[in-house]
């Protein structure tokens, strides 16, 4: 044990003194001033590679989150669909066992199917999306009306909320004295060959108000109503549903309300959260995250080439140094190291600089938006997230490419060692 603690501190001594030697040699000055102006850009070429890794996966969480907050304002946190299958009935005993969860705030029962709209003279297919009374609290979708009012039923009158897609094809408008006709073809009967038109459903209703999430797959083709008007134009069970969706009270863990739900209903259903009902779009921007970080690592290696250029001229300025070192003992590995270590001081330095330039302008970007986006969009500039996940991994990332560019001149010492001594 205490030759085994002796060598850990001598090992501990020998870092310690390459460390000391390389931050010696980077700050002060050689006698080619090019050495410095060359180790200077280096470090600026790493600055620079850093700080646009930093604001374009910044730019990237901007938009995700931007998009996330849109989605929730449709979509409810858990949504239960069955696994294979249309449609199901919600009156069981695992259901209303859901239903009386206290971490459960809201109930929502869905009716979803295409059917063909119709609004004077136009026409076009379209998501009937038929909801119970629960949908209101559950989402926020007062904040996504854009004209008019979230009403399904007045007391007197179906009302429709088409998306602004919907309505914008179909020339909609808020309380229009024409009514909307929806067609569905009729589930329970034949169809007829010298009627056509008897074999569909059809029911007339008012749009009281229009949606918009920003999404295409919603504002073009989806229409709200109440469920009992889908229930009457699919001619389903008044217990049947396509869907379930929920709320969860505050304070609750999504995760494991998620588990416990799938437990209780079994392998028949399936339970996904927010991200899993669109996981095919966030998978997509999550892959375009992440090659265009594979790209900007690629520019930023380059970038770190210029570390070779300048300790291949360091070490060939401090052929002497070395040549000392070896007299009073140090080894190649220690020699080595050092300028190891000077690689990893330029790249670190040069990381730090554009951590804190690229967190600084994305900071500016978020509190004074400096990039606008122009008209005609979400938002007026570009959404930032600065996550601190992304910055440890661009500085992990800039630590290793700076190792692989001094690996090289690194080499060089111990091809050169007999011409130095």
């Amino acid at each position: 044990m205490p030759n085994q603690n002796t060598s850990t501190h001598n090992k501990f001594r020998g870092l310690s003194f390459s460390f000391r030697i390389a931050r010696r040699y980077l700050f002060s000055k050689k006698s080619h001033n090019a050495i410095n102006i060359i180790s200077g850009i280096s470090a600026a070429g790493v600055a620079i590679g850093t700080m646009a890794l930093v604001c374009v996966l910044s730019v990237f969480n901007g938009f995700e989150t931007l998009i996330s907050d849109m989605f929730s304002a449709f979509d409810p946190d858990l949504k239960i669909t069955l696994t294979h299958g249309k449609t199901f009935d919600v009156n069981s005993k695992e259901f209303n066992e859901l239903h009386k969860m206290k971490s459960v705030a809201y109930f929502t029962e869905v009716v979803e199917e295409n059917a063909l709209l119709r609004f004077k003279d136009k026409q076009m297919p379209a998501t009937i999306k038929g909801v119970s009374k629960d949908f209101e609290k559950m989402t926020r979708i007062d904040s996504i009306m854009y004209d008019g009012r979230f009403v399904l039923f007045d007391g007197a009158f179906q009302r429709a909320v088409p998306g602004v897609g919907v309505a914008s094809i179909l020339g909609l408008g808020t309380h229009f004295i024409d009514p909307l006709y929806i067609y569905a073809p009729k589930r329970t009967s034949k169809i007829n060959l010298l009627r056509p038109e008897n074999s569909f459903n059809q029911i007339g209703t008012f749009v009281s108000g229009i949606f918009s999430v920003k999404q295409l797959q919603y504002d073009d083709h989806y229409v709200l109503v109440s469920i009992d008007l889908a229930r009457n134009l699919f001619e389903y069970e008044k217990s049947t549903v396509s869907a379930v969706e929920l709320k969860l009270a505050k304070g609750v863990k999504q995760s494991e309300i998620q588990k416990q739900i799938q437990t209780l209903l079994g392998d028949r259903f399936q339970v996904k959260n927010r991200y899993e009902q669109q996981e095919s779009f966030f998978k997509i921007m999550k892959i375009e995250k992440w090659i265009t970080y594979l790209i900007l690592c690629f520019i930023l290696l380059i970038a770190s080439f210029n570390i070779i250029g300048s300790l291949s001229m360091l070490i060939i300025d401090k052929k002497a140094d070395i040549q000392t070192l070896r007299n009073l003992g140090a080894n190649n590995q220690l020699i080595k190291r050092i300028f190891l270590f000077e690689g990893w001081m330029i790249s670190g330095v040069g990381a730090l600089i554009g951590i804190c330039l690229g967190t600084l302008l994305c900071l500016m970007q978020q509190y004074f938006g400096l990039l606008k986006l122009g008209t005609g969009y979400v938002v007026d500039a570009y959404p930032v997230v600065t996550n601190t996940l992304d910055i440890f991994l661009v500085f992990i990332t800039v630590l290793f490419m700076g190792f692989l560019a001094a690996y090289y001149p690194v080499r060089y010492i111990r091809i050169k060692e007999n011409l130095v001594e």
